[in-house]
């Protein structure tokens, strides 16, 4: 099979790198443009997809806008069989519609749950114990397509955004390739979403933005704070306004600990319901990420709730 892959950061490279070493015939590659980066946004940064598919000579494509002619030749010309995307972004009709054996998308959750840009960030947040991945056959609305394969895995209660992550994307690289050859020996059989759903209702995965990220302390339990700031670490990361040596500033938190009392003679802990939040690696605007020992000694911090 001719296969065009199209994907833009980390998580996509695992995929694409199994594709490879499987010996599949990956013809093209679509990835983002490049990022203008630096002081004055006058440096190019290409996307982790790109730089490993030219290290493998594999064409690259970087459409501005999905539906451009130009674009739309180039993909055209590559004659792709199937199109796997893994982290990009949403396509169009007339690229998913275009191979004959449909377009297939790797997500990093159980569907029909989490549908959406965020769905490891949202089930830590919302304190799940259990996550997974699955493959679709992509369809005109975002993540609602026939799922192929899934597979779950565990949430351990220490887990944060980042560890889930690197969890899935090794885990959602092999099931990509399974999916690969189910279709490439015909045997695929593509389930309507409706049959996986439960009377459990459906939990959205948002894109989350600055503002999503702020802890709003009156409104946590100490379970939701610490699932709050573990589900959003280390990027973008759950944060805070402080008192910092007199002045008003931000301050992001990446991992905390929960206890039923105050047992730590030192640091920073918060009294909510069901507890004491301690905070143990943070970082004020504008200062590099340290433990809160570190920050204290030179610190004084207070918590604006």
């Amino acid at each position: 099979m001719r296969i065009v892959f199209m994907g833009t950061p980390d998580f996509a490279v695992q995929s694409l790198r199994r594709l490879i070493e499987e010996g599949c015939n990956v013809v093209g590659v679509v990835t983002m443009p490049d990022k203008p980066i630096g002081r004055h946004h006058d440096v190019l940064q290409s996307s982790p997809v790109k730089k490993f598919a030219q290290e493998k000579g594999i064409p690259v494509l970087q459409p501005e806008k999905l539906r451009d002619e130009t674009f739309l030749a180039e993909l055209k010309a590559l004659k792709p069989d199937l199109q796997i995307v893994v982290a990009f972004r949403m396509l169009p009709q007339v690229v998913w519609a275009l191979p004959p054996l449909g377009t297939f998308n790797l997500h990093a959750a159980l569907l029909p749950q989490y549908r959406g840009a965020a769905p490891i960030n949202w089930a830590i947040i919302n304190g799940d114990k259990e996550t997974g991945i699955t493959t679709f056959f992509l369809d005109e609305q975002i993540d609602t397509g026939r799922i192929i394969l899934q597979e779950r895995t565990p949430i351990a209660p220490t887990d944060c955004a980042e560890d889930v992550h690197d969890k899935l994307m090794m885990q959602g690289a092999e099931l990509v390739i399974k999916t690969v050859r189910l279709i490439e020996s015909g045997e695929a059989k593509a389930t309507d979403q409706s049959l996986f759903m439960t009377d459990e209702p459906l939990r959205p995965a948002p894109k989350i933005f600055k503002e999503t990220c702020r802890i709003k302390w009156q409104e946590h339990t100490l379970e939701s704070a610490y699932n709050f700031i573990r589900g959003l670490s280390p990027y973008p990361a759950a944060w805070t306004k402080v008192i910092a040596n007199g002045k008003e500033t931000e301050m992001k938190i990446f991992k905390a600990a929960c206890s039923p009392s105050p047992l730590e003679r030192d640091g920073v802990r918060l009294s909510l319901p069901g507890g004491y939040l301690s905070l143990k690696e943070v970082q004020l605007a504008g200062k590099k990420r340290m433990s809160i020992a570190d920050l204290l000694r030179g610190t004084k911090i207070e918590i604006i709730q």
